[in-house]
C-alpha cells in the first residue's frame, strides 16, 4: 500500500501515453505549435506496462489513460489488455475529446476499459469549433453514442465560461441525464497557455444559475472523488470540482505519469521525478523505489491561489488534466 506523509492512500495513477491532442481549446493550448515531443523520447507501451504492474503490485486499484489525446497513439487498446490481463480488477478508464472514439469504442471495450471522461462543453457547433479551433461536435457526439452502444460506462466534463457556453449549463446537463450519463461542471483552472481573456463560473453561480431550475441538495464528496456532489429529487446526480477550494486536496488519492516516464506528485507542480532509466534498463526495483519517493513528497495542498500560483509552467495537455 501507497501512503503518503498526510496519511492519504495513493491508489490512483493516471498515465498520460502522449502530449499530442487533435483539438486547440481556448482553454489549454489553443497557441500550441503542432511540433511534439519525439515518438523515440517515449515509453513504449511495453515499457510503460512493466510500470503499471509495478504500481498494481504497490497497491494501485485505479488507472485512467489521458493524453493530450490519448486515441492519438496507435494500438492503444493493446496497452490496455496488457493492464486488464494483468490484473482483470483493476479500475481501468480512460479521458478523451471523443473525436476518434467513433471507431475505436468497442475495441477498446474488448480490450478491457470500463469506463470514459469525455469534455462536452457546448451542444452547439459553432461553439465548439471556437473553443476547440476545429468543428468537432458532430465527431464528438457521435463518439459518445457508440460508447453507449458499446456498453462503456460515460461520464461528461464541462469547463463553464462567460460569455462562451454558460447559457448552456441547463442544456448540457439536460443531454447527459437523458443518456444516464454524470456530468461534472469543473471551474476553468488559470494557466499560462490558455487564453487571457478566459473568464470561468464559480461554483456558487453554478449552483445560483441551476437552482432556477432543479431542486437538489448537497451530497458532499464521495470518496476520493474530487467532485462536489449534488443529487435531484429523481435521484440523478451531478458533480462541481473546485481546485481552488480550501478542501479539493484534502482527499487527493492520484499521482500522475508522463509518457516521458516523469512520475509527477501533484497536478500543479513542476516537481517530478523520472521512472523513465530505470524501467529502460530494466531495473523493477528502482522504479518501484521512484514510486514510493513520489508518493513519499507528495505535497499537501495544490498551489492555486497561493504566492506560488504563477510558478507551474507544465500544461495540462502533458499531464492529461
Amino acid at each position: 500500500m501507497l501512503i503518503d506523509s498526510y496519511d492519504r492512500v495513493v491508489d490512483y495513477l493516471r498515465v498520460s501515453v502522449t502530449e499530442r491532442c487533435n483539438f486547440r481549446c481556448n482553454y489549454c493550448m489553443p497557441e500550441k505549435p503542432f511540433t511534439w515531443v519525439p515518438k523515440e523520447n517515449l515509453l513504449s507501451f511495453e515499457e510503460l506496462f512493466e510500470f503499471m504492474k509495478v504500481s498494481i503490485d504497490e497497491g494501485v486499484n485505479k488507472i485512467r489513460i489521458t493524453g493530450g489525446e490519448p486515441l492519438l497513439r496507435d494500438g492503444l487498446d493493446k496497452f490496455i489488455k496488457m493492464i486488464y490481463d494483468y490484473e482483470p480488477n483493476i479500475d481501468l478508464a480512460m479521458t478523451t475529446n471523443a473525436y476518434l472514439l467513433k471507431g475505436a469504442a468497442q475495441k477498446l471495450k474488448n480490450a478491457g476499459l470500463k469506463r470514459i471522461n469525455v469534455s462536452i462543453d457546448t451542444l452547439i457547433s459553432e461553439v465548439a469549433q471556437d473553443i476547440a479551433g476545429k468543428d468537432v461536435l458532430k465527431n464528438v457526439l457521435e463518439g459518445v453514442d457508440e460508447a453507449l452502444k458499446v456498453g462503456l460506462k460515460v461520464k461528461v466534463n464541462m469547463v463553464p465560461m462567460k460569455s462562451v457556453n454558460a447559457n448552456e449549463i441547463i442544456d448540457v446537463l439536460e443531454y447527459c441525464k437523458k443518456r444516464d450519463m454524470s456530468i461534472r461542471f469543473i471551474e476553468y483552472m488559470e494557466n499560462a497557455h490558455a487564453k487571457k481573456e478566459i473568464q470561468g463560473l464559480k461554483s456558487t453561480e453554478l449552483l445560483e444559475l441551476l437552482s432556477t431550475k432543479y431542486e437538489f441538495e448537497d451530497e458532499g464528496f464521495d470518496g476520493s472523488s474530487p467532485s462536489h456532489y449534488y443529487r435531484f429529487k429523481d435521484g440523478y446526480r451531478f458533480g462541481i470540482i473546485e481546485p481552488y477550494a480550501d478542501d479539493f486536496c484534502k482527499q487527493c488519492n492520484r499521482i500522475r505519469l508522463t509518457a516521458e516516464g516523469q512520475l509527477i506528485p501533484c497536478l500543479y507542480f513542476d516537481e517530478a521525478m523520472s521512472i523513465g532509466e530505470a524501467i529502460k534498463r530494466g531495473d523493477i526495483k528502482g522504479a518501484a523505489l521512484v514510486l514510493k519517493e513520489v508518493v513519499r513528497t507528495k505535497p499537501e495542498k495544490n498551489r492555486w491561489g497561493g504566492e506560488d500560483s504563477e510558478s507551474s509552467t507544465r500544461a495540462f495537455y502533458e499531464t492529461g488534466g
